[in-house]
């Protein structure tokens, strides 16, 4: 089944804001069995609107669009969707009281054009937007049955309607027989390329309904495997099986069974030990603290912080002799382990991890040059530290560290 995205905004055409809702929609529907034709950027121009959906609803079966559904003068999209799709523009009752209630909850105010967005086309059919104003509409061409959805700009209501009820509009319109089923694996230790070639044997022997995919982030990859078939026909079964097959030719390399980041996984690592966890960053700034913190109901196993950015605070607060950072300097193994152990201390927590480094782009050495970080981790099994040099410019160093101190969290109490 083939799928296309228009994203519609002027902004997006001219870089003051990055599109991220084609991509999302993209990984959210693919495992449902929808390939991504293209994904098109138009401007706020009814004849731009008009061509592209023209041109995507010719080969695909579904369209979803994001944005052009605001308030303001340039939100012209609904307008486009009329003349396509037929009938006038009604005023929706449902979608009035929705609007007003997001305000409230809001404790905003409505206007004339806030409330200027209840009215739809008559020609489409409704679904309520929780998370925001903007109606969320759904048209059917009746010569061939493809639909278009027509979404919001915003991210934050683009994903989250899209997972709560959408993404079940779709599959039950289109598929009620399909059974598609995806399970994951989270390996470290290990390159993409290494890997591929572990389960060259494995990849070969798979059953035709099923699909490996490797999706690499930084420290991680996410093994997915994918099912398509029919409800009943035994795919299900077939991907169980060769799920316990893949999780014995990657034993050695999984930190976790399922879908996650490193702060998930290191996450359920100390909440399955009854442990606790503080952090003590330089050189990642509270980037470990950000991520931890992300994660929904971190709060039974997260205790708390200290960016010691300075010497200053690492002696004074963490409790590092000044000798020690004198003689190692701040970049140290010794340096991070008395930062780990002392936020240990500090919080009482029975888990820590540390970071001191050079992000850069200045302030490297020869003996210890940009990207260069040493991690400090504390379980009740005692303290482990290591350096790695991580390539990129500042950001990619500080996510990079980040990621590995969590992961080397899990590994340990794993």
């Amino acid at each position: 089944m083939k799928l296309s995205i228009i994203v519609i905004g002027d902004e997006i055409l001219i870089g003051q804001v990055t599109d991220t809702n084609s991509g999302f929609i993209s990984r959210t529907l693919g495992p449902y069995g929808w390939e991504t034709a293209r994904v098109v950027t138009v401007a706020d121009k009814a004849d731009d609107i008009r061509s592209a959906i023209e041109l995507c609803m010719a080969d695909s079966e579904l369209v979803i669009t994001t944005g052009g559904l605001g308030p303001t003068k340039d939100d012209i999209t609904k307008g486009v969707m009329c003349g396509i799709f037929g009938g006038p523009m009604i005023f929706n009752d449902e979608v009035a009281a929705n609007i007003r209630e997001v305000f409230d909850i809001r404790g905003l105010r409505m206007n004339p054009l806030t409330e200027a967005q209840a009215f739809v086309p008559a020609s489409c059919r409704v679904i309520q937007n929780r998370l925001g104003t903007a109606p969320i509409m759904w048209f059917e061409r009746k010569s061939d049955g493809h639909v278009l959805v027509a979404m919001p700009g915003v991210p934050f209501e683009t994903e989250g309607m899209l997972t709560r009820s959408v993404i079940s509009e779709i599959a039950s319109h289109f598929s009620p027989e399909l059974f598609i089923g995806h399970k994951s694996l989270m390996i470290t230790g290990i390159t993409e390329s290494a890997l591929a070639q572990q389960l060259e044997n494995f990849e070969s022997a798979l059953d035709k309904r099923l699909h490996l995919a490797y999706l690499p982030t930084p420290g991680l990859i996410r093994l997915r495997l994918d099912a398509s078939g029919t409800k009943g026909d035994g795919t299900d079964k077939i991907l169980d099986e060769a799920f316990e097959q893949l999780c014995k030719e990657t034993e050695q390399y999984i930190i976790f069974k399922g879908d996650a980041n490193a702060a998930e996984i290191a996450i359920d690592a100390i909440r399955r030990k009854g442990l606790h966890l503080a952090s003590a960053e330089s050189c990642t700034g509270g980037n470990i603290a950000h991520l931890i913190t992300s994660t929904a109901g971190c709060s039974d196993i997260y205790l708390g912080s200290v960016v010691s950015y300075s010497n200053e605070v690492k002696t004074n607060v963490l409790g590092v002799k000044a000798d020690v950072i004198r003689e190692h300097g701040a970049v140290s193994s010794e340096v991070v382990a008395a930062m780990a152990e002392g936020v240990a201390k500090l919080t009482g927590a029975e888990c820590a991890v540390a970071t001191s480094g050079i992000a850069g782009p200045g302030g490297g050495s020869d003996e210890k040059p940009v990207g260069t970080v040493w991690t400090a981790v504390v379980t009740p099994g005692g303290t482990e530290t290591f350096v790695k040099r991580y390539p990129g410019n500042r950001q990619r160093v500080i996510e990079r560290a980040s990621t590995e101190a969590l992961l080397a969290l899990a590994k340990a109490l794993r």
